[in-house]
């Protein structure tokens, strides 16, 4: 069902290059009300400081593997996204992931033995360049406003981005992560079954400690992990709207959708 984004280049991302006065000196950043980038993607990185607002849309997973993300599910299948359509067009209101947002920028080391991160973009996007329109990205060879209210957002994404590693670290740390599955019944044709993810193991979560319980409440943790779980039941509904796009899977499709 869902995997980690590519560990090469970040999903969404075709080529990345570095910003700066010297080549980009007259370049802007234009707006746009469409998102092709998220059309034929179902699952989006989340962060925790996200998860009040995502789980009232989407179902709250965790990718599989080593080093689990958390994932806002739009589709249940591979390439089918719920509520964008073909051209990156909102077809139902929803809240829309930082991560998503953020494009076509981002913050990247340039080089792999310094910590320094660059504020980058993805000149494929078609959203950055030398535009009559847009917002200029440089006055008097300084950044302007607009960079660097795109350099906040993505401070600040990166340091969501840590508080959501901390989250996972403590997940991990009492073993709380388990290979997910959700079977989804049609009358009259045989379950669906969706695997490929991972989630919060209920049954370990009843034994956890009560002095642990009460720290991570007191942190906001278990907040977050009751905000996990409850979005789950919306799985069923993205199922629903599948099958009213003319998108729902087959039975073997979604046994090994993300495997």
């Amino acid at each position: 069902m869902a995997s980690a984004p590519n560990a090469n280049l970040p999903l969404f991302y075709k080529s990345l290059q570095p910003l700066n006065s010297n080549q980009h000196g007259n370049f802007s950043a234009r707006t746009t009300d469409k998102a092709p980038w998220l059309a034929n993607e179902h699952a989006v990185p989340l962060t925790v400081e996200e998860f009040p607002l995502a789980q009232r849309h989407f179902p709250i997973i965790f990718s599989s593997g080593e080093n689990p993300v958390p994932l806002a599910l739009m589709g249940l299948n591979e390439g089918v996204n719920t509520f964008f359509d073909a051209e990156g067009t909102m077809t139902r209101e929803c809240y829309v992931p930082a991560y998503a947002r953020r494009y076509p920028f981002l913050l990247a080391k340039l080089q792999a033995d310094s910590d320094q991160l660059s504020l980058c973009f993805d000149p494929s996007s078609g959203l950055v360049g030398e535009f009559e329109d847009g917002q200029a990205l440089f006055t008097d060879g300084q950044p302007s406003e607009a960079t660097q209210n795109v350099l906040k957002f993505n401070e600040n994404f990166e340091q969501a981005g840590m508080k959501t590693k901390a989250f996972i670290d403590e997940l991990k740390k009492h073993d709380l992560l388990m290979d997910g599955e959700v079977s989804i019944s049609r009358e009259g044709q045989q379950p669906f079954i969706y695997r490929g993810f991972s989630m919060v193991n209920q049954e370990k979560l009843k034994e956890v400690r009560g002095d642990v319980l009460r720290q991570w409440n007191q942190s906001g943790l278990l907040t977050l992990v009751t905000c996990h779980l409850i979005s789950l039941d919306l799985m069923r509904e993205i199922f629903s709207r599948q099958l009213s796009m003319g998108k729902g899977p087959v039975a073997q499709e979604a046994e090994t959708a993300g495997a």
